[in-house]
């Protein structure tokens, strides 16, 4: 159980690395964590490793992470089609939902960081 806890951080980790370069960096918050390298690598642990937890309060922390990064990916599609939609227009208002979208992965990620520090579940 205790590898299993050093691999939920370690996914958690790569996510708050991902964050933190969207922060400091140059690319957005978003960019950085859906097309970086560590959160690609991250989903892929936890898809790896989903079977080993699975019954386990750990479980719900995979779940969280995952879907994440997916419901993450999700919103940025549908911006990009509302761009696509609006010929371009939508471009001029489109800081307003990747800001938010970046808000929210940061709240996802220390959350769900916190959440396990405490050995706790994640409860969605």
């Amino acid at each position: 159980m205790d590898s299993l806890l050093t691999w939920t951080k370690v996914v958690y980790a790569l996510h708050a690395f991902n964050l933190l370069t969207g922060i400091i960096g140059t690319a957005t918050v978003v960019g950085a964590f859906l097309t970086g390298w560590p959160s690609i690598i991250a989903v892929m642990l936890n898809y790896i490793k989903r079977s080993d937890v699975r019954g386990t309060w750990l479980e719900s922390h995979f779940r969280w992470q995952i879907r994440t990064f997916w419901f993450g990916l999700l919103w940025m599609s549908l911006c990009v089609i509302f761009i696509i939609v609006t010929f371009g227009i939508g471009l001029l208002f489109m800081w307003l939902p990747i800001s938010l979208v970046g808000l929210w992965f940061v709240y996802r990620i220390i959350r769900g960081w916190v959440t396990l520090n405490e050995n706790r579940p994640m409860y969605v």
